[in-house]
């Protein structure tokens, strides 16, 4: 699912979501506060709508949400597990499930990792150093959740 943004705008909201204040952003792009101000409130609607409907089209109930972070707290109806949709610059939008695996002989190990450093680094969030993807998630969701 994309989010229909255009560079400019996603820029603005990462931006925002390291930290950065509006005015520093308009500062950057040389742009006034108001348009910065006005592009964030466009694009927190869409982030909004996106979470929104990947929870909907991927059965997961609701539990919170932030569009200021990208993020979305739920329970998955049909695998009855906890649920976490996210957006990150790297990897779009990513929905991940609360699970128990064999992550060593998982064929997907290496991505797993990588998806939860990048979105660690992209929200600023330190981490222990594991090899185990499904502790790594824990972790970094744990953390999230007290952001929320």
């Amino acid at each position: 699912m994309s989010l229909s943004l255009s560079d400019r705008q996603f820029e603005f909201w990462r931006l925002r979501r390291e930290g950065l204040a509006n005015i520093h952003i308009a500062e950057q792009f040389r742009i006034s506060r108001q348009a910065v101000s006005k592009a964030l409130l466009s694009v927190e609607e869409k982030v909004e709508k996106t979470l929104l409907e990947m929870a909907h089209a991927n059965q997961i109930e609701v539990e919170r949400y932030n569009a200021e972070k990208g993020i979305l707290f739920g329970r998955s109806v049909p695998f009855n597990a906890g649920a976490i949709i996210f957006i990150l610059a790297k990897h779009g939008v990513q929905v991940w499930y609360e699970h128990e695996g064999d992550c060593g002989s998982c064929t997907r190990y290496r991505e797993c990792i990588e998806l939860l450093w990048d979105f660690a680094d992209e929200l600023h969030v330190s981490l222990m150093q594991t090899d185990d993807p499904t502790r790594l998630a824990d972790e970094l969701f744990s953390k999230l959740r007290e952001m929320v």
